[in-house]
C-alpha cells in the first residue's frame, strides 16, 4: 500500500491551483498533496484519533459491509455512514457499491503524511 499525502491551503489558494490544473496551466507534480483541507482544524476534524482508528480497522479488517465494520467498531451503523461518506467527499474513504445493496468501505493507503505550510 502507499502513503497518503494531504495538504492544507487556504480556500482561495486551493481554487486558484484548480482552475489552474483544469485550464492545464499547472501540471501537479509528482508527490504532492492528493487531498486538501483548508485548516488544520477541518484536517483534525475529520481525521480525529478516532477516525484514523476507523480507518486502521478498515485496513486491517477488511469488512465487507458497513454493517459489519459497525459490529468491529462499536459505532452506530447510522453515525458510521454519515462519518464513511465525509470521509469519502475528502478521499480518505472509497465505498464500493456491491450485489445486494451493500456498501463496502475501502482504504488504498497505509500511511497518511500532512504537507503544512507555517
Amino acid at each position: 500500500m502507499k502513503t497518503l499525502k494531504i495538504g492544507i491551503s487556504s480556500y482561495g489558494n486551493m481554487k486558484k491551483r484548480t482552475l489552474a490544473i483544469a485550464q492545464g496551466k499547472l501540471k501537479p507534480k509528482r508527490g504532492e498533496p492528493k487531498i486538501w483541507f483548508t485548516s488544520m482544524e477541518s484536517f483534525s476534524k475529520v481525521l480525529s484519533d478516532r477516525n484514523r482508528a476507523l480507518l486502521r480497522l478498515i485496513v486491517e479488517n477488511q469488512p465487507e459491509s458497513i454493517a459489519e465494520l459497525a459490529d468491529l467498531s462499536g459505532r452506530a451503523k447510522s453515525n458510521l455512514s454519515r462519518t464513511l461518506r465525509t470521509m469519502e467527499g475528502y478521499g480518505l474513504v472509497r465505498l464500493d457499491k456491491k450485489a445486494g445493496g451493500k456498501i463496502v468501505p475501502r482504504v488504498h493507503y497505509e500511511d497518511i503524511a500532512l504537507d503544512v505550510p507555517i
